[in-house]
């Protein structure tokens, strides 16, 4: 694929997370294998929203992101987890942050209509954030996001003077009852400790993971769709 530096890593997401965008002077895409499962809080989330002893049980490394609302829970196979970024000037960028994650939800829509999921749509209306959304970043609905039946691709973005990062999640496995028991404390700080105790699924959430498709396809898909995007 012309036009775009491609990288690919494994590792741990805490790892990736951490990469520094302002580094990079062209338009590059990162694609991230976890290795490891990993909960990453949303930039002011509260710690306490989350079961910590439950989470070192499971050996999910907890940690804070720069972006974005509630929680993002992966896990290796669970999801695809691709990065866009873009330098100030880049003929994709776009000063309006309303706007600019249009085109890439575009992609990703593309990107699952040709491995036949032809229903992918992309969200062209303004944030929807029920009050669940603080907790769990999947129940929120942002602009460029992508549903199937319910919401499968989470999008944030971090700017700085001389980028925009795009992260990308693409859900291929979604675990209500690890969510629900993960992620309990925060449900009960704004549910009370009865509702907490319910499930967290797709229902409630309208979440929908695309348990049908790989991987690997999935992102030669996406790549085969950025391509075409210029």
């Amino acid at each position: 694929m012309t036009g775009w530096q491609i990288d690919r890593q494994r590792g741990s997401a805490r790892q990736f997370h951490a990469l520094d965008p302002d580094k990079v002077d062209e338009r590059s895409v990162w694609i991230f294998e976890v290795d490891a499962p990993a909960l990453a809080l949303g930039s002011s989330q509260p710690e306490s929203d989350v079961d910590h002893d439950l989470a070192v049980r499971f050996g999910i490394d907890t940690f804070r992101r720069r972006s974005g609302g509630g929680a993002v829970l992966m896990g290796p196979g669970a999801c695809v987890w691709i990065d866009i970024v873009l330098p100030v000037g880049d003929p994709l960028w776009t000063d309006d942050i309303s706007l600019a994650p249009l085109w890439l939800g575009e992609v990703w829509a593309s990107a699952f209509t040709g491995l036949g999921a032809d229903e992918a749509a992309v969200h062209r209306g303004a944030m929807l954030r029920p009050p669940l959304a603080e907790v769990v970043c999947f129940a929120g609905l942002g602009p460029g996001e992508v549903s199937l039946d319910g919401k499968t691709v989470g999008i944030s973005q971090r700017r700085t003077r001389a980028v925009t990062r795009f992260q990308t999640i693409a859900l291929l496995d979604w675990d209500p009852d690890l969510h629900r028991k993960l992620l309990a404390p925060g449900i009960a700080r704004l549910t009370g400790p009865t509702s907490a105790s319910s499930t967290v699924g797709e229902d409630q959430l309208r979440v929908s993971p695309a348990t049908n498709v790989g991987a690997a396809d999935l992102v030669e898909s996406f790549l085969r769709s950025l391509a075409l995007r210029g």
